[in-house]
């Protein structure tokens, strides 16, 4: 037997679609007075933060590597063997502290010759002197020929030549005996030793018997940009920065396990060219270093002021994203309550907020919370941030 179906009447289906043509004039007269699309209750909430400029101090961090404030490599300057060795790696010597015996004695030998040698000069000197004074009284009474005499007074000279010779003779061989104490020219951190006692060293060699460095004040190297420096220098003749306190800039040091050094440096000098190969240029600062904290060849990063933007707008870090190009953006709110995006220039981060020097005006609205929920062009609801979010309103109940 076959199914009826039952269908709705006609007067049925006039009613409902009469019902469906005024819900879809409803909804179009409440997208006119500004539902959802105009920042209505169905908006996404967002906290907004209204930027003001303000005088920032900025400062960059540089990398760097620490390097001895003197070093001093002690070679002989001698030939002879190693008789005492009287320090102890690794520790601190005083400057003319000796550090190496060198056998004197073939030395001392050559200085004792060296005044018995002065000696004979010197009496032969005396001899000379005395013939030439008595030939000089003959003459005048023609009592010696007068070539007598001048061979009298050209042997007296030769006489005192050969003591300024034997002197000159007798000095060197006293440097030479000097020589064989080695001696600490600086003060400051002796590192190992070359060569122990017994060993056979030779003047002026290659090998350096040890280095002394003193580390207390301590260099510490940096580098730069060329650019970057170009940059700070324009920004100083332009007015947008100006220097804070002396001439004399401050540096502070973040050591490699993200520590800061107890104690703060000064910018020494900057270096007068520029690294080809790296296009950028040295920077020395100077640090305290009584303790001994900060060793030769440690990979550091500096701190320095360069001084203060007067204008600058500072941004949370939550605020400011980057884009596939690496550009800052923010999100910001105007006066429309429309989302919209913009690039912005964040030169610098300073603990927890960016440094924006352009994109920015005083007074614009910055999307701080709620990223996640803003789009471009469309329509936010702005929260200030540190007011209290507004208590969700509880939809009526439908009858069932």
């Amino acid at each position: 037997m076959p199914t009826r179906c039952n269908l709705p009447s006609p007067s049925l289906i006039v009613a409902l679609a009469g019902s469906l043509f005024l819900a879809a004039c409803g909804g179009d007269n409440e997208a006119q007075k500004g539902g959802p699309g105009a920042g209505g209750p169905g908006a996404p909430a967002v906290t907004v933060l209204t930027v003001q400029a303000e005088a920032v101090p900025l400062a960059t961090e540089l990398p760097g590597r620490t390097t001895p404030y003197m070093i001093a490599e002690l070679r002989p300057q001698v030939t002879g063997i190693v008789k005492a060795r009287p320090f102890k790696e690794g520790s601190e010597v005083k400057a003319g502290q000796v550090l190496y015996r060198i056998d004197p004695a073939p030395y001392q030998a050559a200085y004792n010759s060296a005044v018995a040698n002065l000696a004979r000069a010197e009496a032969n000197v005396a001899a000379a002197r005395t013939k030439a004074e008595r030939y000089a009284e003959l003459v005048k009474i023609e009592a010696v020929s007068k070539q007598a005499n001048d061979e009298a007074v050209a042997a007296m000279k030769q006489a005192q030549a050969e003591v300024g010779a034997a002197k000159a003779a007798l000095e060197s061989a006293r440097i030479d005996l000097g020589f064989t104490r080695v001696a600490s020219p600086i003060s400051g951190r002796i590192g190992r030793s070359t060569v122990t006692p017994g060993a056979l060293v030779t003047a002026n060699q290659a090998q350096a018997l040890a280095t002394v460095q003193q580390l207390d004040p301590i260099y510490v190297d940096l580098t730069q940009s060329s650019a970057e420096l170009l940059r700070m220098r324009r920004d100083f003749a332009s007015g947008k920065l100006r220097r804070s306190g002396s001439d004399s800039l401050p540096v502070e040091l973040v050591l490699e396990d993200g520590s800061v050094y107890g104690a703060k440096g000064r910018l020494a000098f900057s270096e007068v060219a520029v690294d080809e190969a790296t296009g950028s240029v040295t920077l020395r600062a100077v640090f305290p270093n009584p303790d001994g904290e900060l060793l030769p060849g440690m990979y550091v990063r500096a701190r320095l002021s360069q001084g203060v933007r007067e204008d600058a707008i500072l941004v949370p870090h939550a605020a400011v994203t980057h884009d596939p190009r690496g550009n800052a953006t923010v999100m910001l709110v105007n006066p429309k309550g429309i989302a919209e995006a913009r690039v912005v220039k964040a030169e610098q981060s300073i603990q927890d907020k960016w440094v924006v020097t352009e994109g920015l005006a005083p007074g614009e609205r910055v999307i701080v919370e709620g990223l996640q929920k803003a789009r471009p062009g469309t329509p936010v609801q702005a929260q200030p941030a540190g007011r209290a979010a507004p208590a969700a309103t509880t939809p009526p109940a439908t009858k069932g």
